[in-house]
């Protein structure tokens, strides 16, 4: 049993979750945040607005590498409402890819089709199951209708890597346009094509986006982070933001980066997969989706 200084892992998927989210590329979680929680979240966006001189209430404004920059956001590094479903992705090596604030005014700008990555040679190339991104977005506006700047996306499209109506912005037959009510969590595949209609309302559309991927894929929103902000950090939280100094150590990052967190059930700071002699950095630990596949073959 590891020093009880350690995290237990928070929840993430449930197999049927699981099974949902790569059948579409795509989990919605209704519900996800309390009406306090939303209210709290766009006051904090709208102070961090305030504090900016690039925005300008009549223009899309999408900061990035908000836990940084805005301070009082860093808390959703690892927040247990959904850190734990990249988790059962990513395991040990998981990194916060990118972090945003989304203001979406009524503005005729949009966004092409596109998936998220790599273009030339898209993430498909090198797994085709496991995305090597996973986008997770809070809702904070109710957007009961179309028109009202909706993300759109094209079910089970994780699994093509073209799509003909790649960089215009037609509408496709079999789309799906997001209508969420505010509170709302979803889950992307980062290989899952989408766009962005425009917002024809006067309603701002409000987001929290936040994305995940393996250590030893390359950050989107920073090199490095200030090491007086990482020392306001806990310690799951500096080592999810992986600020090293070598860059090998986002493949083999040092043992005291290890255990991120403790098993759900168990609570051991490693599983059975491997000898005992191997230190605890160097072995190799089953992630939740890995166990959802062996599971799913033995069945």
């Amino acid at each position: 049993m590891a020093d009880q200084e350690y995290r237990v892992a928070p929840p993430g998927f449930t197999r049927e979750q699981w099974d949902s989210f790569q059948e579409e590329g795509m989990l919605m979680i209704e519900n996800a945040l309390t009406d306090d929680e939303v209210d709290r979240y766009v006051d904090m966006i709208d102070a961090a607005s305030a504090r900016s001189e690039k925005y300008d209430p009549s223009k899309f404004f999408g900061p990035q590498n908000i836990v940084e920059k805005y301070p009082e956001f860093a808390e959703l590094i690892d927040h247990p409402r959904h850190v734990g479903f990249a988790y059962d992705i990513y395991g040990e090596l998981l990194k916060m890819h990118i972090s945003q604030i989304f203001l979406r005014p009524r503005d005729s700008s949009h966004n092409a089709w596109h998936p998220d990555g790599a273009r030339a040679v898209p993430y498909g190339v090198f797994v085709n199951e496991l995305p090597l991104q996973i986008k997770i977005s809070y809702w904070l506006t109710d957007l009961p209708e179309s028109g009202m700047g909706n993300f759109v996306y094209m079910p089970g499209s994780h699994r093509s890597q073209y799509l003909d109506a790649y960089d215009t912005h037609d509408s496709v037959p079999g789309e799906r346009v997001l209508k969420v009510k505010r509170g709302t969590m979803t889950m992307m595949h980062c290989n899952t094509w989408h766009r962005v209609e425009p917002n024809n309302t006067d309603v701002l559309r409000k987001n929290i986006f936040l994305a995940y991927c393996p250590s030893w894929v390359c950050e989107a929103d920073r090199h490095q982070c200030s090491p007086e902000w990482l020392e306001t950090l806990n310690r799951e939280q500096r080592i999810i933001m992986r600020s090293y100094d070598s860059g090998y150590a986002r493949t083999k990052p040092a043992a005291s980066e290890f255990p991120l967190f403790l098993e759900r059930e168990s609570q051991a700071d490693h599983d059975n997969f491997g000898p005992e002699h191997v230190a605890l950095h160097r072995r190799k630990r089953m992630t939740t989706v890995e166990r959802f596949k062996m599971e799913a073959v033995e069945a």
